[in-house]
C-alpha cells in the first residue's frame, strides 16, 4: 500500500520523542508519516493506545529553570515550541517545585494535536524489521520497549548488541484509602511549584523501629524472577527498585526517596526518622503515586509490605508496581552528531533508545531529531545547539561526550549508560561568579547556587542565538 510521498519523513513510534519529532517536522511544512504499533501490538508497560503515554511517574521533575538543569531543559523546550511542554503546561497538577501532569489528559492532548495536524499521517501497526529502503528519511523513536523484530534487525545492522537495563514502575494508590490522621500534606521545606501551594505531597512518617521493620520486609519479600538471558542486565541508577536500594545498605532509602528533611510531622513538630511521600497522579486528585517506589516485588508482596507504612494500612492500589526491560544503543559509537546511524545514515534515532533517561530528556532528543530530519528534507543544514545549552549538552553526551575507553576495539562508549540532564553535562563557566546579581559577595553554598543560575542564564542566551539561526523551522500556533 502506498502510504506517502518519498519526500515525507517517517517517524516510528508515537511516544514522547516520536510525537515531538513529528510535531517539529510538520511545523516546517514537511509531511510526516507517524507509525505506532499500539494497539495492534502492545507492550509490557503500556495500558492505552494513546500517544506520549506516561508509563512510570507522572512527574517531569523540577520546573525551576534558574536552579535546576531539568527546569532549564523545560524552559529551552518551551522556547523551541515543544508540543510535549505545551501539553504538560496545559494539564499540570500541584507537585511542589515539580511539574507533574494528569497522565491521561496529557496523553489525550498530545494525541489530539497530532491527529488534527493535516501534515501528519498516522499508521497503526508494527514494523517487522528495518524500514523499507525507499524511506530515505526515517526517525526511529521506539523507546526503551522497541519491538523484538526491530531490535534484532538493528543488532544485525550495527554488529553490536544493544545494551539493556530494567526500569521499574511505582504503585498508584486511591486517595480515599490513605489515612490523613497520620499522613499530612506538605512539600519539602514548604516549597511551592508551578501549580502548587507548598503542601502538595502526602507524607507518611516512620519511626526508627517502623523503618527497620520495613527494610527487613523489603529484603525478605518475594521478587519477580528473571529469565536466564535477563539475569545480567544492569539497572539504571536513576530508577532503582526500592528493594534493590535496600540491598545496598539499610540507610540507603533514608538518604534517598525516604529522606525526612524539610518535613515537619504536625503530630510531633519534628522531622520523622523516615518518610514515604505520595504525589497527586490525576487532575481529580483521586489517585496518588508513591514517589521513588519503583519495585520488582510480586503483587501480593507489594500489598502486604506497603501496608506496613503508617497511613497506608488500608491502602487500595489502583496500580501495583511492575518491571520491564529497556534497551538502548551504544550511541557514541553508532550515531553521528545529527543522530543518524553511521551504518545507515537514512535512519535517525530519538528518545530513550539513544541513551537519555527521563520523559523530558526523551522529548528533547525527539525535538532535535525532528529538526535535523526536517532540515534534510528541505535541503538545508541545521546546526546542533550549543554545548552550553541543556539541549546541546544532552546531544553531546549521547554522540560522544562519554568517557573514552581504553579498549580501542570497542570504541569510546564501552561503559555508556543512560543519563538525565544535569549541570555536570554542561561546560563550566569561563569564570565562576564571586558576587550575586545584587552585588553582594557570595559565601558558602550560595556560590554554587549562583553558579547554576549563571549557567542557566548563559544557556538561554545561547539558545536564543541558535533558535534564530535555525529559522527554517516555523513554530505552529
Amino acid at each position: 500500500m502506498h502510504i506517502a510521498k518519498s519526500s515525507s519523513v517517517h517517524v516510528i513510534g508515537a511516544g514522547l520523542a516520536g510525537s515531538e519529532a513529528a510535531h517539529q517536522i510538520a511545523a516546517t511544512g514537511t509531511p510526516v508519516v507517524l507509525h505506532e504499533m499500539r494497539p495492534v501490538r502492545s507492550t509490557e508497560a503500556h495500558k492505552t493506545d494513546g500517544f506520549a503515554e506516561l508509563v512510570c511517574s507522572n512527574s517531569f521533575r523540577s520546573d525551576d529553570w534558574e536552579n535546576n538543569a531539568v527546569g532549564l531543559l523545560h524552559e529551552e523546550l518551551r522556547r523551541a515550541g515543544s508540543l510535549i511542554m505545551a501539553a504538560a503546561d496545559e494539564h499540570k497538577l500541584p507537585a511542589g517545585g515539580a511539574l507533574a501532569v494528569d497522565r491521561d489528559a496529557f496523553s489525550a492532548e498530545v494525541t489530539a494535536r497530532i491527529s488534527a495536524n493535516p501534515l501528519i499521517t498516522i499508521v497503526r501497526g508494527e514494523l517487522d524489521g528495518l524500514p523499507p529502503e525507499d524511506w530515505s528519511n526515517v526517525i526511529i523513536a521506539t523507546g526503551p520497549l522497541t519491538s523484538p523484530a526491530l531490535s534484532a534487525a538493528l543488532a544485525t545492522l550495527t554488529g553490536e548488541d544493544s545494551l539493556a537495563f530494567f526500569d521499574a514502575i511505582a504503585p498508584v494508590i486511591h486517595r480515599d484509602s490513605i489515612d490523613t490522621e497520620i499522613a499530612w500534606f506538605q512539600s519539602r521545606y514548604d516549597k511551592a511549584g508551578p501549580a502548587g501551594t507548598g503542601a502538595d505531597y502526602l507524607n507518611c512518617p516512620m519511626s526508627k523501629d517502623e523503618y527497620e521493620a520495613f527494610i527487613d520486609a523489603l529484603l525478605a519479600g518475594e521478587k519477580t524472577s528473571f529469565k536466564e538471558w535477563e539475569a545480567s542486565t544492569p539497572y539504571f541508577d536513576g530508577c532503582l527498585p526500592v528493594e534493590v536500594m535496600a540491598e545496598r545498605g539499610r540507610e540507603t532509602l533514608r538518604f534517598g526517596p525516604m529522606k525526612p528533611v524539610g518535613l515537619d510531622d504536625p503530630r510531633t513538630g519534628r522531622w520523622p526518622y523516615a518518610v514515604v511521600q505520595l504525589r497527586q497522579d490525576n487532575a481529580l486528585g483521586t489517585l496518588w503515586n508513591m514517589v521513588g517506589f519503583q519495585t520488582k516485588l510480586k503483587h501480593a508482596e507489594q500489598v502486604r509490605i506497603f501496608r506496613m507504612i503508617p497511613g497506608l494500612e488500608n491502602a487500595e492500589f489502583a496500580r501495583l508496581g511492575g518491571l520491564h526491560r529497556n534497551t538502548y544503543l551504544n550511541s557514541p559509537k553508532l550515531l553521528d552528531r545529527s543522530l543518524r546511524l553511521k551504518a545507515m545514515p537514512r535512519l535517525r534515532f530519538a528518545g530513550q533508545i539513544t541513551g537519555v533517561e527521563g520523559y523530558i530528556e526523551s522529548a528533547a532528543i525527539g525535538l532535535l531529531a525532528g529538526r535535523f530530519a526536517a532540515a534534510d528534507a528541505m535541503g538545508v543544514v541545521s546546526d546542533a545547539p550549543p554545548a552550553t545549552t541543556a539541549l546541546g549538552a544532552l546531544l553531546d553526551h549521547i554522540t560522544g561526550g562519554h568517557l573514552v575507553s581504553d579498549d580501542s576495539e570497542r570504541g569510546a562508549a564501552r561503559s555508556f549508560q543512560p543519563m538525565n540532564i544535569n549541570y555536570g553535562l554542561l561546560p563550566d563557566l569561563d569564570a565562576n561568579p564571586t558576587h550575586g546579581q545584587d552585588g553582594k559577595k557570595l559565601k558558602g553554598p550560595e556560590r554554587g547556587r549562583e553558579k547554576k543560575r549563571a549557567m542557566s542564564r548563559r544557556a538561554l542566551a545561547d539558545l536564543a542565538g541558535w533558535l534564530g539561526e535555525t529559522a527554517p523551522v516555523k513554530q505552529s500556533a
